[in-house]
């Protein structure tokens, strides 16, 4: 019972670090005046992910067994498959949420005189989540992810000499990333009216313009935060696994993967609630840009890099996942619905784990 009580105050404590760090990063974005995508693609997915990135470099540098060092290894594979999956399911069914009760908001007010509750109620059903241009651009991002991805999965079946230096090339690919999105065009275009004006720094709130100190304050607080509630959040779910009839590899690559993108799983939720989807996405396809580049370089140059059939397994549905999603931006077709149906490729993939270890 104990475990199941520290479960939810650690995901109660992750939602309210993550609340206090969007609103510190998107502060931080302009202090430091980088694009409004930017903040979601760099500064919110490389503070999210960092914590992750440390618990793989400790599991692969100071694991005293092969099967120590192989956590670092799942840990690479599991966390882009639960972004791919989880992440986009749980922003599409919070774009849903919200959408139905802004809809009832506005029927609300139709009743007693307006007459926009019907055009909204019956546009919004269905709405496509992004235009052209954000469409284009979410998939250009996908498409990098995709093949970076592709490759890595492709070292995971081959052994050769020099595979371990191949490490290098995987940070290289995410300097490379790191550069475009800093130097690409993230002004009004991609941002929208919607996202010029930022809430108050919660750490001053009465200040229109908050003190810099406070800003790093708020965001260093609250990475620390999120990292330890999300370690405390993994180790209970990992004691609650077997309590409930789980093999300790089911647990390790179909909850604990979720559990430590549980922060870009909030902070996606939390812009969605502020009517920010684009900074939602963004930070998603940011953070699946640093678990496919920085986990894989350290798994690379520390472990051998050989998969099992169930790491496979996961690759394999993290692609499908991704080419759906390619294919849904491809002819602009991508709802709040079918970004929630991202979420049946985690399903099939739980479906088949049990098969493959």
């Amino acid at each position: 019972m104990w475990h199941f009580v520290l479960l939810i105050a650690c995901a109660v404590a992750i939602y309210l670090a993550c609340e206090w760090f969007v609103n510190a990063v998107e502060w931080l974005g302009r202090r430091l005046n980088v694009g409004k995508m930017a903040v979601g693609t760099i500064l919110a997915a490389f503070g999210t992910a960092l914590p992750e990135s440390v618990v793989t470099l400790v599991a692969v540098t100071t694991g005293a067994t092969p099967e120590a060092k192989d956590i670092g290894v799942g840990a690479a594979m599991g966390g882009p498959l639960a972004l791919a999956t989880v992440a986009y399911a749980a922003t599409g069914a919070a774009l849903l949420f919200k959408r139905r009760r802004d809809r009832k908001r506005v029927l609300a007010h139709a009743a007693v005189g307006s007459n926009e509750g019907g055009a909204v109620a019956a546009g919004e059903r269905g709405e496509v989540i992004t235009d052209p241009a954000e469409a284009t651009r979410l998939a250009k991002d996908q498409r990098w992810f995709l093949y970076v991805f592709v490759f890595k999965v492709g070292l995971g079946l081959v052994a050769f000499a020099f595979k371990p230096w191949l490490g290098l090339v995987f940070f290289a690919a995410y300097a490379v990333y790191f550069w475009r999105e800093m130097r690409g065009d993230n002004g009004p275009a991609d941002g929208g009216d919607d996202e010029d004006e930022l809430e108050p720094l919660k750490l001053q709130p009465k200040a229109s313009s908050p003190a810099t100190w406070a800003v790093v304050a708020q965001t260093l607080t609250t990475l620390v935060v999120i990292f330890f509630a999300s370690q405390l959040f993994v180790h209970r779910l990992d004691a609650i696994g077997p309590m409930i009839g789980l093999p300790a590899a089911v647990t390790a690559l179909l909850l604990s993967p979720v559990a430590t993108e549980l922060p870009e799983i909030m902070n996606a939720i939390i812009w969605v609630r502020q009517g920010k989807t684009k900074l939602a996405l963004a930070n998603i396809s940011g953070a699946m840009m640093i678990q496919a580049t920085v986990p894989s370089g350290l798994g690379l140059l520390f472990t051998s890099w050989s998969f099992s059939p169930a790491l496979i397994w996961a690759g394999v549905m993290t692609m499908a996942a991704i080419v759906y999603l390619l294919v849904m931006m491809h002819f602009h077709k991508l709802t709040a619905g079918r970004l929630l149906l991202a979420g049946v490729f985690y399903v099939i993939f739980a479906a088949g784990l049990p098969i493959l270890t």
